[in-house]
């Protein structure tokens, strides 16, 4: 399957097309593609690696993280929501945060995102401060709560977010992401209305159809099918392939071995930062540090 280019000169050249189809000599509308069976959505890399065996010269600054926090914290009057957090994620890694209820996962996401002030450190998004508007067009984000506008479909918003990012052809990639989670018979009808499990869904094609370096995803398989569930993990392979750094905050252990890393956190506090395949997952998602020995 071919990959489409989309060059964006109002964006530096890292940036990166999230999962597109192939591409049609004509884009469809939302209602003359409805019942088509279009081909899985496909990723597109722009981010070229230096080539293999080429030696670093003397000095060269060491690039920035996807992701990187120093001393970042928060609390809500004496009560510690996250405790300062030093971390720092590579671009292309793939990281699922594990921790109980009330550990600190979705205050650390929601500050890298910028939705949340820290209470003191920093954080930044490929070297630039949390919340700005580099940072901000860097990540995608998929919330535990999606939020939808109450007088758009999912289409609307589909063309809306594609729009506001200056997504290339996104027509046939908005169409193929509907179709690859399901919703195709409900492309036209109003998200606001959906039940819990279609409103995720939709949250998941609004989150692939824009450009990201960075994605955090937050409790993604609550409320999901099969069909959803299947889906969500064949994009986040799509995209961990295309190069894309993802963080996962997920309750859903079985999702975890598809990660490079391991992050779980526990009453605010960074308990294990690791190989998922030498964490007690029972133990840290239920709040326990894990064993020294």
């Amino acid at each position: 399957m071919s990959q489409p280019s989309n060059s964006r000169s109002n964006r530096p050249q890292s940036k990166r097309q999230r999962p597109s189809a192939k591409a049609a000599a004509k884009q469809p509308t939302a209602k003359q593609s409805a019942g088509k069976q279009p081909a899985a959505p496909t990723t597109s890399g722009r981010a070229t690696p230096p080539p293999a065996g080429k030696a670093k010269a003397p000095g060269t600054k060491r690039p920035p993280a996807a992701v990187e926090t120093v001393g970042l914290g928060k609390h809500y009057g004496d009560a510690p929501a996250l405790e300062p957090l030093d971390l720092r994620i590579e671009t292309g890694q793939r990281i699922s945060l594990i921790g109980h209820n009330g550990s600190g996962k979705t205050t650390l996401l929601r500050m890298l995102v910028g939705m949340l002030e820290p209470s003191e450190g920093s954080a930044t998004i490929g070297g630039h401060a949390a919340g700005s508007l580099e940072a901000r067009a860097s990540i995608s984000y998929l919330a535990d709560q999606p939020v939808f506008y109450d007088d758009l479909t999912v289409w609307e918003h589909l063309e809306y977010i594609a729009r506001l990012h200056a997504t290339e052809d996104w027509e046939q990639q908005a169409v193929d992401l509907v179709d690859m989670v399901g919703l195709m018979p409900r492309i036209d009808d109003l998200p606001m209305t959906f039940s819990r499990g279609l409103k995720q869904k939709a949250a998941i094609a609004m989150a692939f159809v824009r450009p990201f370096d960075v994605m955090l995803i937050d409790e993604p398989f609550v409320g999901l099918d099969r069909t959803g569930r299947e889906a969500l993990l064949e994009l986040l392979k799509l995209a961990h392939g295309d190069g894309a750094t993802l963080v996962v905050a997920t309750h859903e252990l079985s999702s975890v071995k598809e990660s490079s890393r391991l992050i779980a956190l526990s009453g605010g506090q960074l308990v294990y930062d690791g190989d998922p395949s030498e964490g007690d997952l029972a133990r840290l998602t239920e709040g326990v540090a894990a064993d020294p020995s």
